[in-house]
């Protein structure tokens, strides 16, 4: 019996699909795909949940000094002259940073070599670059997903079917997190 489906495809444009549809999984929580794939991107999500549950609370909390430049009532920062030039005036600043463990650093890289980057557009600036963010997938999955689970031992997803597909009659199904 094989290790996995080949889902008709090769293996690179197999790779990208399941890829998507779990980066699409962690960050919509649902997803609608057929039974197939469904199973196949489980396999993927819960490994990755799981691997966020072991590494969530192994980091340590370090404080830096930080340069942040000054700004003015206006949200401008502010200049002063410094032999001719203008040179913008900073403030150091102390912050504290989550700083991971090597093995959580590790977590966080298998994590980003099965996640695309997501960038987040708002609906009114559609088309436009402005205003866009990137969504860190990793950090929610540590910090929102991993707690959610941290005390149930597996089936993180839930498959639930829809019914037949009106033009092939694959069977379609609903992949979320439980």
């Amino acid at each position: 019996m094989a290790k996995y489906r080949k889902l008709s495809r090769t293996s690179s444009q197999r790779k990208a699909l399941l890829r998507n549809q779990v980066t699409g999984l962690i960050y919509h929580g649902r997803i609608r795909t057929t039974e197939a794939k469904a199973k196949e991107i489980q396999k993927i999500a819960e490994g990755l949940i799981a691997l966020a549950i072991k590494e969530r609370d192994n980091y340590e909390t370090v404080t830096v000094q930080a340069k942040v430049p000054l700004k003015d009532k206006d949200g401008k920062r502010v200049k002063e002259v410094v032999d001719g030039k203008k040179v913008t005036k900073f403030d150091t600043v102390d912050k504290e940073i989550k700083k991971d463990k090597p093995s959580r650093l590790h977590a966080r890289r298998q994590m980003l070599k099965v996640l695309y980057p997501v960038t987040e557009v708002p609906a009114e600036n559609a088309g436009k670059k402005r205003n866009t963010k990137k969504v860190d997938l990793v950090a929610k999955l540590f910090d929102e997903i991993a707690p959610k689970y941290e005390n149930r031992k597996g089936g993180y997803t839930r498959i639930v079917k829809i019914g037949e597909r009106k033009g092939d009659a694959a069977m379609e199904v609903l992949i979320e997190l439980v």
